[in-house]
């Protein structure tokens, strides 16, 4: 039996291809373009190239993220936070707590020992503490995303506070922080501190138990995680890819359904 995930984010769109509940056979990342539809089957059809199957090949199709009312080729759709609850429960038995730190959006989700969910909190209000935060964050000081987590661990003496209550305001902090002679390391070393200590206050509604996993493209981010695991006390689970962890859940319950 072949199913498929689709996840449908605000940034990204992501597209994995499961075998018998078991084996991944191909997936893909593309960014998440203005035609949703158009977006889904870019990534279905760059999946279905790397585990070299047809579309025909694909028996059930479960859509989950933002767009996942717009994949018309989707015969069911779910949350993402159920999904990545899934995709990480598969891929960490033992975690109890996930965080999810996509483009727009943080969950914090509690699930027991099956999987289920029990509690989940999000922050859906402000982007700060998301991919798009980073990307701002990025933009502004004229570096590439994947470099700014690194060097935020090599501050030059103490870092400096960033605001963490507005992407917009953090933009004008690191303009008047660039204007004042501030080291570059060290205002990413604040914006890093802020995106942490709005996570915190977020996991804090749900509780955290020992076993974490972050998922979510903000997961790539060194910077974030290193200083969220010194925080918490603890080290996260992060999948290979975590951005395809709810893509994975959603192919998961597409192999229940089906």
């Amino acid at each position: 039996m072949i199913v498929a995930g689709i996840d449908i984010g605000s940034l990204s769109a992501k597209a994995l291809v499961l075998q018998d509940g078991q084996i991944i056979r191909g997936w893909s990342i593309g960014l998440t373009g203005p035609d949703p539809v158009e977006s889904a089957s870019l990534v279905m059809n760059l999946a279905l190239k790397e585990a070299n199957l047809s579309a025909s090949d694909i028996e059930y199709v479960v859509s989950t993220g933002y767009g996942r009312v717009n994949v018309p080729f989707a015969q069911g759709s779910l949350t993402e936070i159920s999904c990545h609850a899934r995709g990480s429960h598969r891929l960490f038995p033992s975690v109890r707590t996930i965080l999810d730190m996509g483009g727009q959006d943080c969950k914090a989700i509690k699930c027991d020992e099956g999987g289920n969910i029990t509690n989940f909190a999000m922050n859906d209000k402000c982007a700060a503490g998301t991919g798009r935060y980073l990307e701002r964050v990025a933009a502004t000081l004229n570096l590439r995303l994947d470099e700014i987590g690194s060097m935020s661990l090599h501050p030059i003496g103490e870092s400096v506070p960033v605001t963490s209550t507005c992407v917009v305001f953090a933009e004008g902090d690191i303009l008047r922080l660039i204007r004042e002679g501030k080291h570059v390391d060290n205002i990413l070393a604040g914006t890093m501190e802020a995106i942490v200590e709005r996570v915190i206050a977020l996991l804090e509604r749900v509780g955290v138990d020992r076993d974490l996993c972050i998922s979510g493209g903000v997961a790539k981010n060194i910077g974030v995680v290193r200083r969220l695991e010194q925080r918490l006390g603890l080290k996260a689970f992060i999948a290979d890819e975590p951005q395809i962890v709810g893509a994975l859940g959603a192919a998961l319950f597409a192999s229940d359904q089906h």
